[in-house]
């Protein structure tokens, strides 16, 4: 049998960087690209076919896992998360080729919509299916997390939780440290089962009124590389990363209540201010958010009445714009985009109202 499981893509719409901290909140939203994985019996422990690898991976288990630098670490730590999982159940993750598709990519490079968290939300999907085991939504997304961590404890999680649940939301992340040292001292599955202090994920409406645009810098960026750099880590321990935290859980919080109480000139407003409170950190600690494409993408949008910001750790990747939904306003903006080398993208945004990809 083959599983099919397929996870969308994500944006950040506010509180990047703030919601590294433990319970401070980000609003996303899903897209409608996604990254599908395949599912399938192998006579190798775990073979991997991808459209953004030059060539298929056939990879042995080891004592100790499988091999490391594999160029798919978060598809290995996925496998090797519901492998352990399996385990503590009595049962054993059989030989498996896993078949990704990449629909966050273009040209073979990513734009800034997620992808690691993607694939590792399709990646865990398809082996459970696969094996015929059944998680709640949320355990999905602790165990997809539980395999991020491992290969990085600074990631907030808010991709995954996109790609879990899909739509919009407003997230907080768990302390992450705490997750992994309690999987490695428990065991995975008691890792699902115990409290996250600071997690929580709510469903929000997506704005009625105002038309959602994406602009990619054509210039990728590491969200990892740059939440770990020396200018990022001297700036989180300092009393100003502190303030921002506050403004920017104020500026989340305002924008929950305008998205819920359908008020599209407060969404704008509140989105004029999270692009703000970036530029402001940005210029006092040097940090690189802002590229001159990000600036003219969000200069662009406000020029028109609407509101725009860079969409994640910045420094290239893409932006996100919420206009009036009239053609000649988005079109002005798109042809202002693109003279600033600002490439605008056929993205929407979407509600989960899809089933998985049947078994076959």
């Amino acid at each position: 049998m083959t599983a099919v499981r397929s996870a969308p893509g994500k944006l950040f719409v506010a509180g990047e960087y703030a919601v590294l901290e433990p319970g401070s909140p980000a609003v996303l939203a899903a897209v409608d690209r996604e990254i599908t994985v395949g599912a399938t019996s192998a006579d190798d422990d775990l073979v991997i076919d991808s459209d953004i690898a030059d060539q298929s991976l056939r990879l042995s288990r080891q004592d100790n896992g499988f091999p490391a630098n594999t160029g798919m670490p978060h598809v290995v730590s996925a496998v090797e998360t519901v492998g352990e999982l399996l385990a503590e159940y009595g049962r054993s993750l059989p030989g498996v080729k896993l078949s990704i598709h990449s629909g966050l990519h273009h040209a073979g490079v990513k734009i800034g919509l997620g992808s690691s968290g993607a694939v590792t939300v399709a990646t865990i999907d398809a082996l459970l299916a696969f094996c015929g085991m059944s998680l709640t939504t949320e355990d999905r997304f602790r165990l997809a997390l539980l395999a991020s961590v491992r290969l990085d404890a600074r990631t907030s999680g808010g991709d995954l939780a996109a790609s879990t649940w899909g739509g919009w939301m407003v997230y907080q992340a768990p302390d992450r440290t705490a997750v992994a040292d309690l999987s490695r001292r428990k065991g995975v599955r008691a890792a699902l089962e115990a409290p996250w202090p600071g997690f929580a994920v709510r469903r929000l409406p997506a704005p009625r009124g105002l038309a959602v645009e994406v602009g990619w810098t054509g210039n990728p960026a590491s969200t990892s590389d740059r939440v770990g750099s020396g200018s990022v880590q001297d700036w989180r321990g300092s009393q100003a990363y502190r303030e921002f935290v506050r403004r920017s859980g104020a500026c989340v919080d305002a924008l929950v209540d305008a998205l819920e109480a359908d008020d599209d000139r407060m969404v704008l407003k509140e989105i004029r201010r999270a692009r703000r409170l970036l530029a402001t950190v940005d210029d006092q600690g040097a940090l690189g958010i802002f590229t001159d494409e990000l600036t003219a993408m969000c200069d662009a949008a406000e020029a028109v009445g609407g509101a725009a910001k860079p969409s994640g750790a910045g420094g290239g990747d893409c932006g996100i714009a919420l206009l009036e939904p009239d053609q000649g306003v988005l079109d002005r903006v798109r042809a202002r985009w693109l003279a600033a080398g600002v490439v605008p993208l056929p993205i929407k945004l979407y509600e989960p109202e899809r089933t998985h990809a049947g078994d076959r």
